[in-house]
């Protein structure tokens, strides 16, 4: 019998790269056994920064809200794809999820909670980070990181700099290129691009073989994330890098 499959997706309103990105990963499974589909459900984010007002943009009220219009599709399960709770705390996404599925009935995951828990399948290798952000939000994400044991040194980062979002999703796949090679020459073995609305997912698998890492691509973990959840192997995915294949 086939397993019929419908994965939730709450995305950042200005976000143009995640819903392209997770739905292509999604169309490489081939499995006669699975049919599985992708919805999506936005809130309101253009800026991305460390002052009160960008921060205000991921209060629980409106993720919640978005969750709730995916839950009217009977989702089986929620992906926040968005990597907010890196600067703000990783406990925000603890709350977001408990309260979505407390709101819905529906388990949730996230984009960061994913990526943290693969850094525990890669034994905490040394993290290389690239984002598009600002050198606070950076140094923020750096300093979230450190209170759980894992140590970004200022060298293993690399950032453009950028605050609105929709400038994210313009950053070229050649500039990615160069800050992760960047990174790993400094001695990175896991590379987190982190950011849901960089084209980095398409490059992991090129990365990967060329550099002899692991990349951590923050659409992709979203994916990971919610296919374990919901009990579907992440190994029926191809083609999207070495993470939907870790045991």
């Amino acid at each position: 019998m086939v397993r019929r499959v419908r994965l939730g997706v709450i995305v950042p309103s200005s976000n143009t790269v995640l819903e392209p990105l997770t739905s292509a990963i999604i169309s490489s499974i081939d499995d006669p056994d699975l049919d599985i589909s992708v919805h999506y459900s936005r809130f309101r984010v253009t800026t991305i920064d460390v002052s009160q007002d960008a921060n205000a943009q991921f209060l629980l009220q409106p993720m919640l809200d978005a969750a709730r219009l995916l839950a009217d599709a009977e989702v089986h399960v929620i992906g926040w794809s968005g990597t907010s709770s890196g600067w703000l705390g990783f406990e925000k996404d603890e709350i977001l999820c408990d309260a979505i599925n407390e709101a819905t009935g529906i388990p949730a995951t996230s984009s960061v909670v994913a990526l943290n828990e693969l850094l525990i399948k890669c034994n905490n290798q040394d993290m290389g980070l690239v984002t598009p952000y600002a050198q606070r939000v950076n140094d923020a994400i750096r300093k979230n990181y450190a209170s759980i044991g894992l140590n970004v040194t200022v060298d293993r980062e690399r950032h453009l700099g950028l605050t609105k979002n929709m400038d994210f999703g313009k950053v070229t796949e050649t500039q990615l290129d160069e800050m992760v090679t960047q990174v790993v020459e400094q001695g990175a073995d896991v590379v987190a691009i982190y950011c849901t609305n960089l084209r980095g997912a398409r490059r992991a698998s090129a990365w990967e073989e060329e550099l002899n890492i692991v990349v951590l691509d923050s659409v992709a973990t979203t994916v990971w994330g919610m296919l374990r959840t919901i009990g579907v192997q992440p190994s029926c995915v191809k083609g999207w890098g070495s993470i939907f294949t870790l045991d």
